[in-house]
């Protein structure tokens, strides 16, 4: 069998802040002469999103290595990330939120660990801020320890695992990352790439970072104690989202 191919899948929504810086980014640090996909899933933005991602596309159609798909679904992370999964063609999942920026050659990684045995995984993770709560907490991402991860650090896998899995459950409007993450420690199919993805610390900034922590602390021990699907988005919203 030959390189594996990567499907990048990030799911947005009202995120013309970021795309294009990341569109672009993920072609200048791209590693391999392996072709990628990258597939934007918008789950009906506002905003310039889907203008921006339909110019970036024109503008870059050139790129033989990067073949570049903009779909829709319907809203929630879920729904959007399984649209994009449903549509894409390669061996290896990678589904990236529109916040967050990979490391270099971020696709050779990957693949070395898919190579490995390794199908499924994420990266270190360190945010845009130089508070010391948000630089420990990106700190303790480098260990092992399931209550360090989170879908900002980004997750691969392989596409015959993710479909074995049932892909994201569509129930979870938030906590969907978690979810798959937690079936893929009970499997102990899971790896942490010793190298740091960046991501927004903008909800922190907008929420302010000791309430936002603590709520995301609550929601993990609610979905720890039991609580469904819907009692965390009911208190997400009542909590965060407000």
């Amino acid at each position: 069998m030959g390189t594996p191919k990567i499907s990048i899948i990030i799911p947005t929504l009202n995120e013309a802040e970021n795309i294009t810086r990341l569109l672009e980014h993920l072609i200048i640090t791209k590693a391999t002469p392996t072709p990628i996909e990258i597939i934007t899933v918008d789950g009906g933005s506002n905003d310039a999103t889907t203008d921006l991602i339909d110019k970036y596309i024109k503008q870059n159609s050139h790129h033989t290595s990067i073949k570049f798909t903009a779909t829709s679904s319907p809203k929630g992370r879920a729904k959007q990330m399984n649209a994009g999964a449903i549509i894409a063609k390669g061996e290896i999942l990678y589904f990236l939120h529109a916040d967050s920026f990979p490391p270099e050659e971020y696709d050779q990684y990957i693949i070395n660990e898919v190579n490995k045995g390794n199908d499924a995984g994420c990266f270190r993770m360190r945010f845009d801020s130089n508070h010391w709560w948000l630089r420990l907490a990106s700190w303790l991402t480098q260990f092992s320890w399931r209550a360090c991860r989170g879908g900002d650090q980004s997750q691969f896998i392989t596409k015959k695992l993710f479909e074995e899995l049932g892909r994201f459950d569509e129930r979870f409007i938030i906590y969907e990352d978690n979810d798959l993450i937690n079936k893929l420690y009970a499997r102990q199919k899971f790896v942490v790439i010793n190298k740091k993805i960046t991501t927004s610390s903008r909800r922190y900034k907008n929420n302010g970072i000791w309430k936002l922590q603590y709520h995301f602390w609550a929601i993990y021990i609610k979905k720890w104690f039991g609580a469904s699907a819907e009692e965390l988005h009911e208190y997400y919203k009542k909590k965060i989202a407000s």
